[in-house]
């Protein structure tokens, strides 16, 4: 199993509400079930207030890299990226567990 982490940090300036940040956390959120390589699919906004924290994260896994593979290449996966590269950074970690 593959398990995929990605956690965003908010753009200086754009705050949760943000019209296009809800519609980005619901593109993301509408994503399990879509798309058939999900194995488990968490995401939630941070409530930590250190300094280091990210303000949001998606946590997920995959059977195999090629499972992960075809998620991140899916039209309705890329539809959400292509959103959140408006008003957001992130970083990922994948790993074998």
């Amino acid at each position: 199993m593959i398990r995929h982490l990605v956690l965003f940090k908010l753009n200086e300036g754009v705050d949760r509400d943000d019209p296009r940040v809800v519609e980005g956390v619901e593109m993301f959120r509408a994503l399990d079930g879509k798309i058939p390589e999900i194995r488990s699919w968490e995401l939630g906004w941070n409530f930590s207030d250190r300094p280091i924290a990210y303000d949001f994260a998606i946590n997920s896994s995959f059977e195999d890299q090629a499972a992960l593979r075809r998620y991140v290449e899916h039209p309705e996966h890329q539809a959400g990226v292509t959103l959140w590269r408006e008003f957001a950074t992130w970083v990922i970690a994948d790993y074998e567990f």
